[in-house]
């Protein structure tokens, strides 16, 4: 693998800095700030992932068929409004 050398400010070195030893505590181990890097960019994968909220807002289908109604209610109200 090479290396390259970057330039960064003060501030994000200290961000980076805090992120490696945080994962260091958690892992137990020498973290790299390369490997902090890539665990920054999985976990903001994972938290940008929509599909992992699927499923969690459970409605009966009464309660979905109100839930429609009312929308297309409050649709008509703001459209006579305009």
């Amino acid at each position: 693998m090479a290396s390259k050398t970057i330039k960064i400010s003060e501030e994000n070195y200290r961000k980076l800095l805090v992120i490696a030893s945080r994962l260091q505590i958690e892992r137990n181990r020498i973290i790299s700030f390369d490997e902090a890097i890539e665990t920054m960019e999985i976990k903001k994968k994972e938290s940008n992932d929509i599909m992992k909220f699927a499923g969690s807002w459970k409605l009966s289908n009464e309660e979905a068929e109100t839930l429609i109604k009312d929308i297309y209610k409050e649709r008509r109200i703001i459209s006579r409004r305009l």
